[in-house]
Formats: structure tokens, sequence, C-alpha cells
């Protein structure tokens, strides 16, 4: 019976991984097309907006000090976002913009906003109005943590490690800007990438 366990448990083990493995090869779209939005290097395909100071640290993104906000070049409509993000002081406060515009200060106008708020992390956010309140529990400080975001039309998911944290239907924004708010907290940043989506929703080619 030893002789048996120890040939059959690497091989169940094996199989498991196997399993795993295509479980999350089919859910990754076919022709998936990323884009890297951070090169490690510098801040090329970013701009800051207002009194901000970003750097790159050991090949991270660094949110150092300021109000105001780091946005892309580009504009995007519909789009899946996935970043890695990790606080570097206690009571921390920052955010993802979706679909932003140019108005406003020290943030966009009315801007949509997925909160990385201690107390509120994870919660979808229309200005300064709660539109999905935050259900993902406060992370430590230094504790790297992925999101997903997946934006088609009116529709909005969140995804926090791997697991749906709340989906939104009601997006009225068509088109703008990914945004990393400041509020004087330092944050790093690091896997950024983008993949767009045409109106019917599959993957961009």
């Amino acid at each position: 019976m030893k002789a048996f366990r120890t040939h059959i448990l690497p091989t169940i083990f094996a199989v498991c991984l196997m399993v795993a493995h295509a479980a999350v090869a089919a859910d990754e779209p076919k022709n998936a097309n990323w884009q890297s939005l951070f090169n490690g290097q510098d801040l090329t395909g970013w701009s800051p907006v207002h009194d901000v100071t970003f750097v790159v640290t050991n090949g991270n993104l660094q949110l150092v000090k300021g109000m105001g906000w780091l946005r892309t070049g580009q504009q995007f409509s519909d789009f899946i976002f996935e970043v890695e993000w990790r606080a570097l002081v206690t009571d921390y406060d920052s955010g993802f913009f979706i679909r932003a515009g140019l108005d406003g200060e020290p943030w966009p106008k009315g801007a949509w906003q997925v909160n990385l708020k201690d107390n509120s992390l994870g919660g979808l956010v229309k200005g300064t109005k709660t539109m999905v309140p935050a259900e993902t529990p406060r992370m430590p400080v230094g504790k790297w943590v992925r999101f997903r975001l997946e934006v088609r039309g009116k529709k909005l998911s969140l995804d926090v490690d791997g697991e749906r944290a709340w989906e939104f239907a009601e997006l009225d924004a068509d088109r703008g800007y990914i945004g990393i708010q400041a509020e004087n907290k330092a944050f790093e940043f690091r896997n950024l990438r983008i993949q767009e989506l045409p109106a019917d929703g599959k993957p961009a080619r």
C-alpha cells in the first residue's frame, strides 16, 4: 500500500496541475491582444495631471505624493485592464479612474473610480457618490493585490485576486482615460496591461 501511494500521489498532483492550467487557459480569450501600459523604466505613455509625483523604483511604478492623478496618453472605450498594486503606508487612499475626462481639479470631475481606500477597498464611485459598496477586506500594507477590470458598454466588473467582487451595468461614460489617483499616500504598481475590446465584446485582433 505504501508503494502504491508513493507512485500514485505524484501522478494525481500532476493531473490536478494540468486541469488547473487548462481552466485558466480556457478563461483567457483566444487571440487575446494584450498591451503593456508600463515599461518598468520610465513614465512613457503616461501623463501627470496637476500636482503629483510618480517615479519608477525597482521596476515598479511608485506613487510618491501629490493631489492629482496620472493618466494614460490614450483614451479607451471597451477593455480589460489588469494591474497589481500595494500600499506602502497605513490609512492608504487612491483609486483607478475609468473612462475619465480631463475637466476638474485635482481629479477628473464626476469620474468613475474603483477605490483603493483602505476601508472602502474595491468600491465603485462616481465623483463622490458610492455606486457599488466595497466588500473587499482591507489589505495589509506591503501586500501585492491583483485587480482585473472589464469594461463593456455600460457594464463594468471587478475581480480581486482572481475572484469576482461585483458587476455593474449603468456606466454612463463611453470613452476616456485610465488613471491612477494621488491623495498624498504612497503606493506601488506593476504588471499594468490592457486588452482592448471591439463593440461586440470579443477580443480585438
